[in-house]
This record gives C-alpha cells, sequence and structure tokens, in this order.
C-alpha cells in the first residue's frame, strides 16, 4: 500500500501531522476518522515528491547528504544482520526524525510490499537517491549481494560527505573574512571618513592629493551607494544568466580550472569525486560503460565530464579506460597511472580506491595551503586599505604642523 501524508484536528482541536498506509486517499481519511481525527489534507508521498521534483524553483528538492547518509547505514547494517527488506525499511522510517525522510522512506517500502525491487522503489524518489545510488544497489540485487553493497554505498555518501564538509568548512573563513573587510571599509568611507574631513575643508587649505582621493571616493560611496550595490548585483545576475548558455559555462569552467589554486581544489574535488564514484560502481558488478557514464554525471566541471564522456566512446571502440581519459589531459597523471595499473593487474577498483584516496588527500593539502595564505592575504588587503585611508587623514594634520612651526 501507499505512504500517505495527512494533515488531520483531533477531538481536541489540536493539529496532527504524521505518515500512515493506506490503498487511496478515501481509505486514509476512513482509517484516520476510525481513530477519532478530522483530515484536513492527505497527500501521496510519492506524488508530491514527483511535483516538487518537477518544479523549477524548489528549497528542498532533494534530502541532504547527512540524511542520505544517515539512512544508507541504518539499512546496510539491519540488512547485514539479515531482517527482512521490508522490515529494514520500516524500521529506518521509524528511526528518522524528520518527516521528509520518513516519508520518503515510507514510500519506498511501500512499493517493496507491492513486490518490486529496492531499486524500483528507489526510482520513484529521483530527487532523493541519485543515479549512481540507484544503479548500485540494481546490481546488488542481481547479483544477490546487495548487503555488502549497502555497506560500500554507505561508506561512499559517508566520504562523499566528509569531502564536502571540508571543503565548505575551509571556505567559511576567507568569506566571513571577506565580508568583514568589505563592511569595515563601508563603514569607513560611509560614516568616519566624512565626520573627520569636515574639519580640514574649514581650514581653506591645499590638501594633499591622498586625501583628495579619499575625499572624492567617501563623497561618491554616500552619494551613489546605492547604485554601486545595484550594479553589483546586476552584474552578478547578468553572469548567472551567461552561465546558463553551455558554451559560456564550459568556457568558464575551462578558465576556472586554469586558476592557480582554485583550479587545482576544483580539479581534485572532481577527480576523487569520479575515481570514488567509479571505485563503487566496478566493486558492485556494474558494468564498464554504464559506471563511466555514471561517474561523468557526479563530475560538475563541464570539460571534466566531457573528457569522461569522450573516454566511455573510446572504451567502447575497445581502448584502455587510462589511455582514453589520459588524452584530454584534466586528470591528474597520478590518477590515469593507478587506473592503467589496475586494468593491467586486473584490480581496477583497488586502484581506483586507492587513487581516490590520494586525490582527497592531496586536495586537502592543497585546500589547507589556499586557506592559510587566503587568510593572512586578506588581512594584509585589508590593511592596505585602512592604511591608506589612515595615512589620508594625517597627511593635512601634519602639513598643518609644519606650517605652525
Amino acid at each position: 500500500m501507499p505512504a500517505f501524508e495527512y494533515t488531520a484536528v483531533d477531538p481536541s482541536g489540536r493539529e496532527r501531522r504524521g505518515l500512515i498506509e493506506g490503498d487511496t486517499p478515501r481509505h486514509v481519511r476512513q482509517l484516520l476518522r476510525e481513530q477519532q481525527l478530522l483530515p484536513l489534507e492527505v497527500s501521496e508521498v510519492e506524488a508530491r515528491e514527483a511535483r516538487r521534483s518537477a518544479a523549477r524553483f524548489s528549497f528542498r528538492r532533494g534530502i541532504s547528504a547527512t540524511d542520505l547518509s544517515l539512512v544508507t547505514r541504518q539499512l546496510a547494517t539491519l540488512s547485514r544482520s539479515g531482517l527482512p527488506l521490508e522490515e529494514a525499511l520500516l524500521a529506518v522510517s521509524q528511526q528518522t526524525e524528520k518527516p521528509r525522510v520518513q516519508g520518503i522512506v515510507s514510500g519506498v517500502r511501500a512499493r517493496v510490499i507491492e513486490g518490486r525491487s529496492l531499486a524500483d522503489g528507489l526510482g520513484a524518489f529521483p530527487q532523493a537517491f541519485p543515479e549512481i545510488y540507484r544503479a548500485t544497489v540494481a546490481a546488488g540485487e542481481q547479483s544477490g549481494r546487495l548487503d555488502s553493497v549497502l555497506e560500500r554505498l554507505a561508506d561512499y555518501t559517508e566520504n562523499r560527505q566528509v569531502l564536502q564538509s571540508r571543503v565548505r568548512n575551509a571556505l567559511v573563513y576567507p568569506v566571513l573574512l571577506a565580508v568583514v573587510s568589505l563592511l569595515i571599509v563601508s563603514l569607513l568611507l560611509g560614516y568616519v571618513v566624512p565626520e573627520v574631513v569636515n574639519v580640514f575643508r574649514a581650514g581653506n587649505q591645499q590638501l594633499p592629493l591622498l586625501t583628495r582621493v579619499l575625499i572624492a571616493l567617501s563623497d561618491g560611496f554616500r552619494e551613489w551607494w546605492w547604485l554601486i550595490f545595484g550594479l553589483a548585483g546586476l552584474a552578478w545576475y547578468g553572469f548567472r544568466r551567461w552561465l546558463r548558455n553551455p558554451d559560456a559555462l564550459r568556457r568558464w569552467h575551462r578558465f576556472v580550472l586554469g586558476l592557480p589554486i582554485v583550479g587545482a581544489v576544483v580539479r581534485g574535488v572532481n577527480a576523487a569525486r569520479f575515481a570514488r564514484t567509479l571505485s563503487i560502481l566496478t566493486a558492485s558488478a556494474v558494468p564498464v560503460l554504464e559506471a563511466l557514464r555514471i561517474a561523468g554525471e557526479v563530475v560538475s566541471n563541464v570539460p571534466m565530464r566531457e573528457a569522461v564522456l569522450e573516454a566511455a566512446v573510446k572504451v567502447r571502440e575497445g581502448a584502455p579506460i587510462a589511455r582514453s581519459l589520459g588524452a584530454s589531459k584534466l586528470y591528474p597523471p597520478m590518477l590515469i597511472h593507478l587506473i592503467a595499473s589496475g586494468e593491467t593487474s586486473g584490480e581496477l577498483e583497488t586502484m581506483l580506491d586507492r587513487a581516490a584516496t590520494n586525490q582527497e588527500r592531496e586536495m586537502d593539502g592543497i585546500v589547507n595551503t589556499a586557506v592559510n595564505i587566503l587568510g593572512p592575504g586578506m588581512i594584509l588587503v585589508m590593511g592596505g586599505f585602512v592604511l591608506l585611508i589612515v595615512l589620508a587623514l594625517l597627511l593635512p594634520i601634519f602639513e598643518l604642523n609644519q606650517l605652525v612651526r
């Protein structure tokens, strides 16, 4: 029976929300009335998620990486213990405290109860379970190794969550420092400088060039601040619209790959993601061409993604993966050499896992180095701006002292 999410009112007038299984919305309303609840809204979980997935703009298209990792680990543990799949899904849905995750897992369980496979049940919620997830589960069910495949999938989701957290946490300090620096400089130009400069203007003396430039910047900022921020917002909006063009996005991503530090981080993150995805797919007995296609989809950089798709075409024609992928010169040489070694020795899964670990460690070093450079660098830039402002305010005072002497 499908799962339904309901909103109802109890005899005391209190609103209640929850999940219930039933054949149809009418059947669910009857079940609620039997529980002394007045149904206000009843919606099937699968249909609701389908509408949300089809929506062009939505803040909640899927579930978070943390929730997906936790659900996968719980399901893998229960499957490894020999619990039937239906009961394992029921336990996972009851374990979570988030209504949306509970509804999605209950929807998957409803399809399994109907006699469908777990991969088919996951396919009803593509916004929650990515294609690599569904393809891996399907391969595990076909090979009869669902429990071990779920264990690998749990490790994969946890590793991917850790990788995303590392990059996100590394960017917090530089972004926060940039915002604080911008606010401080804006405060100085908008409020502090004009109050001090009024004293110099009353003296009718020729001010130094640096002071006159600072006064012009302060006056311009106070008078045209709305235009400055408006143009900045308009430029950002135009840039985002420009990136909607596939050719423009490709050129921008190729430009990013050429940047000194950012390019290395982007290359390392995408290479690690590709290697880890391909490793778990090959270990789950997914066909090589299908594994390459799915692994290419998780690569966010367009030129690197296209390099994987071009490599898949060459592999279909009989070429090795390493030589086909290395022709683009976009992936790290260490990754290419490890893939070649895995193809030669017949241990491609092991070498891909080792390559992913190597790329993640290298990326950690690059990110840490970048943070260690960006932090002091931004402090120096901010200090330089403040120094110029202080000098512009002190130079007229020094000249006045010399005239008095």
